[in-house]
């Protein structure tokens, strides 16, 4: 059964592009060691460089400009652009207001009154008011139709009932307007709730959405984020500055996403100047980063990611904590996943990686101890690996399942079968192998999020289907505090939790790679997934 508290994050298998959110300055080149990159290259008047009002954005096609509809990265780089949520993370992972000038969270972390800047309108210049939020933080959740990541929502006060019809009465959600003020009850202390609606799902949207057929069909376009849709063509969706955006008119006034560059490389497009801002894979930037005139032009793009390993709790073998803490202590975790890493990839030593605000430092591996392990296992029942089952490991392609199978093999004497399977998340859903690899990439960036999101009681995203009274409960403290010192130790009673019971291993976070022109400020990332263009502008613009 899935609980009530499930949060649906955005999953990833390939870290090449994540874009992100609000920032104003330009991401200096990266520069791997040994490698000699010129300081000048290609300027901005160069040819094939875009008008100083103007950029080309190579995104791919969405599936739909609806927010509420979107549940993929791809529509969420879209959504992002149109429609303007209540608060956003600047360039430093800071939450910053955006719709919303300011909000409190009540002592016990289970009220959130959000106020609302004055003046504010859709691009059409009709008001936004409270209503218009709770208006459209419920389409996330409506039965009929819910949002692929309705779960979003379900700390919410009633949000339970609500989408799944046991109660149809607007007034029963926890969602209250009165004028420019929004309040928002939870079922549980959720001190997180302002971070998790900066996301592109609640985004505030007008009424006339819902009279459009088809989403990427626009007629007559409204919404409330830095541009509007001026024209949809199957390669090139054209947006322009909204001039009633509550931040001042974007100062790009026109914006190409481009959804095909013609079946060339992202590279060879960069360079015949048909695309400004281009997400391009590790093997490209290991040789862009030595190129003299593209290497100036070579970002580093942070991704707020995590590739961990997970077993089925629910079934033998792994039921057995001593079965999952005699693997957790077979394996050298750390050296397997440094020789696993690459320029795009690097080992990881907690749950939650680098650069979450809030997560704890420090090492959460299990313990690598052979011994220890072979102990473990002849204590739960299977003596050098005698009568262990072949289980089934379902890599995702990870390049560390051969390592950690041989391992294990030689440690344990257990043997482990590798498979591919084509609906890999699916399969985690609604029949999880013993063992399995998940990619997984930020909502927000807070500890949550990778941890009461992946691993509490009945989460959706549980797919080992663990459950710890002692692990719950330390989310539940982390949650309901607002004091930072307070909230810290409790993830650390969390993460302690999850390391001595290995229900999880991390074992890789990773950043992607762009091409960024010269003269293009504002492109730089901050790993959350979504380029905000209202923030980008050309140099002198």
């Amino acid at each position: 059964m899935r609980s009530r508290a499930a949060t649906v994050g955005m999953l990833v298998v390939a870290m090449a592009l994540v874009v992100a959110l609000a920032l104003n300055d330009a991401l200096p080149p990266a520069t791997p060691a040994g490698a000699t990159v010129s300081t000048t290259g290609a300027a901005a008047s160069a040819p094939g460089a875009a008008a100083r009002d103007d950029v080309r954005i190579f995104l791919g096609a969405p599936a739909t400009l609806d927010p509420a509809a979107q549940g993929d990265i791809g529509s969420a780089a879209y959504t992002a652009q149109l429609f303007e949520s209540l608060t956003a993370f600047d360039s430093n992972l800071v939450l910053r207001p955006a719709l919303a000038e300011s909000w409190q969270v009540g002592a016990d972390g289970r009220r959130i009154v959000f106020h609302l800047r004055s003046g504010l309108t859709f691009s059409d210049g009709s008001p936004i008011h409270g209503a218009d939020v709770v208006r459209s933080w419920l389409r996330i959740i409506d039965p009929q139709r819910p949002s692929p990541l309705a779960s979003l929502m379900l700390e919410v006060s009633g949000a339970f009932d609500y989408v799944t019809g046991a109660n149809r009465d607007d007034d029963s959600v926890g969602l209250r307007a009165d004028g420019d003020d929004v309040t928002v009850d939870l079922e549980r202390p959720g001190s997180d709730f302002p971070a998790i609606v900066a996301g592109p799902s609640f985004a505030v949207v007008p009424a006339s959405i819902d009279d459009e057929a088809d989403p990427l069909g626009i007629t007559t376009f409204v919404g409330s984020g830095g541009y509007v849709v001026e024209s949809v063509a199957p390669d090139d969706i054209v947006l322009t500055a909204n001039p009633h955006y509550w931040a001042g008119t974007p100062a790009l006034t026109t914006v190409h996403l481009l959804g095909d560059i013609g079946g060339r490389s992202p590279v060879a497009a960069f360079e015949a100047g048909d695309v400004d801002y281009v997400g391009i894979g590790a093997f490209d930037a290991a040789w862009i980063a030595y190129d003299e005139s593209l290497g100036p032009q070579l970002r580093e793009v942070p991704a707020l990611a995590l590739t961990y390993l997970g077993f089925d709790t629910s079934e033998p073998p792994f039921d057995d904590v001593l079965v999952r803490r005699a693997f957790g202590a077979a394996v050298d975790w750390a050296r397997i996943s440094e020789l696993g890493s690459s320029i795009s990839s690097s080992p990881v030593a907690s749950m939650v990686p680098p650069g979450i605000p809030g997560a704890p430092a420090g090492d959460w591996l299990p313990a690598h101890d052979p011994g220890l392990a072979r102990n473990l296992l002849t204590e739960a029942g299977y003596p050098s690996g005698a009568g262990f089952p072949e289980v089934t490991y379902a890599t995702l392609g990870t390049p560390l399942a051969e390592a950690i199978k041989a391992e294990l093999h030689d440690v344990l004497g257990v043997s482990i079968r590798l498979e591919a399977f084509d609906d890999h998340f699916g399969r985690l859903v609604t029949d999880p192998p013993a063992m399995f690899t998940v990619g997984w990439i930020a909502d927000y960036p807070g500890p949550n999020d990778f941890l009461g999101v992946l691993l509490r009681t009945g989460s959706s995203n549980n797919y080992g289907r663990w459950s710890s009274s002692a692990f719950d409960g330390a989310v539940d403290d982390a949650l309901g505090s607002v004091d930072p010192t307070a909230s810290a130790a409790a993830w650390r009673r969390a993460l302690e939790a999850v390391r001595d019971d290995v229900p999880t291993v991390p074992l890789l976070t990773g950043d992607g790679w762009a091409l960024s022109r010269t003269g293009l400020f504002g492109a730089g990332q901050n790993g959350l997934g979504l380029l905000r263009i209202a923030g980008m502008a050309w140099d002198g613009s």
